[in-house]
């Protein structure tokens, strides 16, 4: 395998753990209607960012590609304000909730870079 396909299925590998923490920090949630609620919008983004990593995989042209990594990292950015929701409020004071903000950060930084790199590799475009 070459050191593009590594990266690609080390990044979805990345994303999966993400999604797996992303749950951990679901079920640690107080049952009360601030932490039902919390628990089930992060569930949703938490995960959303590696199986929408997973359509891009399978993109039908440059376009849809780029279209399909900036979905991840629209979720990616909505699983970072529910992780600063709960460590604010606080819902749940545990070591995995900072841990999960730092990944969150960092995969974003990947996919603005990602986006960036993929969009500069299109080429120009006819439109904006």
């Amino acid at each position: 395998m070459g050191q593009v396909d590594k990266r690609t299925f080390d990044l979805e590998d990345r994303l999966v753990s993400f999604a797996c923490t992303c749950l951990t920090v679901c079920d640690k949630l107080p049952n009360t209607k601030a932490g039902l609620n919390l628990e089930h919008q992060l569930s949703k983004s938490g995960t959303s960012c590696a199986l929408n990593y997973g359509e891009a995989q399978a993109a039908e042209s440059p376009a849809d590609f780029i279209h399909k990594l900036k979905l991840v990292l629209k979720e990616l950015r909505e699983t970072r304000v529910t992780l600063k929701i709960i460590q604010e409020k606080p819902l749940l004071q545990d070591p995995v909730v900072p841990a999960a903000l730092d990944e969150c950060n960092q995969l974003m930084a990947i996919f603005m870079k990602s986006i960036n790199t993929a969009k500069a590799n299109k080429g120009p475009s006819k439109t904006a």
